[in-house]
């Protein structure tokens, strides 16, 4: 299963050069917050297709067009696409407007468009129904490591030939009552800045996000990915050239990710440029597969080292064959990506 193509849409930017430029330039000067500037996109077009959408399947439809943009498929009219649409926390946002509603005008006046939006699999609709897609839909929901879980599920869609292609979005979107509950129950990074590699216990400064991939067997593309495990194994403990942590900050002890590393290997992790997302391993992902197709290891953005691990420190053109990138979940369990340059 190839990487065709990469869509990205945080508060870094839109589109997979955007990710690639952040890579690049490490930390924001003055990064307070880690939102999605809809207003800041320059071509309407698609927007102009989505007045009635909440700002979850707006996000995710942007995503996805840049991920058919970037792999260059043009006709879809004759394709078979599949989307498959991953988050922790869906559109809560939108779902407790809708209960609010309920609260404020009672159940026969609540907005219908309210109602809508929050429906389980609605974001992946608007996806088929703006770009022109034909194929199966499902949207993939959970707390722990809805992206992996998901990637598990494309990877068995494309070897039953149920599709030719396969759009996998991982989104998740920043609000009111997950903002306060982050207060409540999480440390969070005082100075601004996530620092990844502290472990336990662990900082986070929630953000918001999409990424989409386009997947495909046989064609080229930016890289491989070769195996996916959401219960850290052998195949996964294997030597990688790099290793690229998930650090969101939602677990308050990630010291299970310092356990499963290699003893001197190469490590970085890029969630200090997009903020803390339970669904960030796909950015990960995304910074992975950018690595392979560039030979070109990025620095990390926050070096604070209290564990003495061998962090990237230097951005620098460097052969990689192999990433993997590891992130913890609710449950102190590891998940990894296996990618290689092939």
């Amino acid at each position: 299963m190839n990487i065709l193509g990469i869509g990205s849409l945080c508060s870094r930017g839109y589109g997979v050069e955007s990710l690639e430029k952040a890579l690049n330039d490490g930390l924001a000067p003055q990064c307070d917050s880690f939102l999605v500037d809809l207003d800041g996109i320059s071509d309407r077009t698609l927007l102009k297709k989505l007045r009635r959408a909440d700002r979850f399947s707006k996000m995710s439809v942007l995503a996805a067009a840049a991920a058919l943009q970037d792999s260059n498929v043009e006709d879809l009219s004759e394709i078979r696409v599949g989307i498959l649409l991953s988050t922790a926390f869906g559109a809560h946002v939108t779902t407790f407007d809708f209960l609010d509603g309920i609260i404020d005008y009672g159940e026969a006046n609540v907005s219908p468009t309210a109602f809508s939006n929050s429906v389980h699999n609605a974001a992946a609709s608007y996806v088929a129904s703006s770009l022109g897609i034909k194929g199966p839909t499902l949207t993939v929901s959970r707390f722990s490591f809805p992206f992996q879980s998901a990637l598990q599920l494309a990877s068995a869609w494309l070897e039953q030939g149920r599709c030719d292609y396969l759009l996998l979005g991982s989104i998740d979107q920043h609000g009111d009552v997950l903002d306060y509950l982050a207060k409540q129950k999480l440390p969070l990074a005082k100075d601004g800045v996530i620092k990844p590699f502290i472990f336990s216990p662990s900082e986070t400064l929630p953000g918001e996000g999409a990424l989409f991939l386009l997947l495909g067997r046989g064609q080229p593309g930016y890289c491989a990915i070769d195996a996916v495990t959401t219960d850290f194994s052998s195949s996964a403990a294997s030597p990688a050239d790099l290793t690229i942590l998930d650090s969101a900050g939602f677990i308050k002890d990630e010291s299970k990710l310092l356990q499963v590393l290699q003893s001197g290997e190469p490590v970085t992790s890029y969630t200090p440029l997009y903020g803390g997302l339970m669904t960030g391993a796909a950015f990960s992902v995304a910074a992975a597969a950018i690595t392979l197709r560039n030979q070109k290891i990025y620095a990390a953005p926050e070096q604070t080292n209290p564990h003495n691990l061998n962090i990237v420190t230097q951005t620098a053109r460097s052969p990689v064959e192999t990433v993997r990138t590891l992130s913890c979940g609710c449950n102190g369990d590891v998940a990894a990506v296996i990618l290689s340059k092939k």
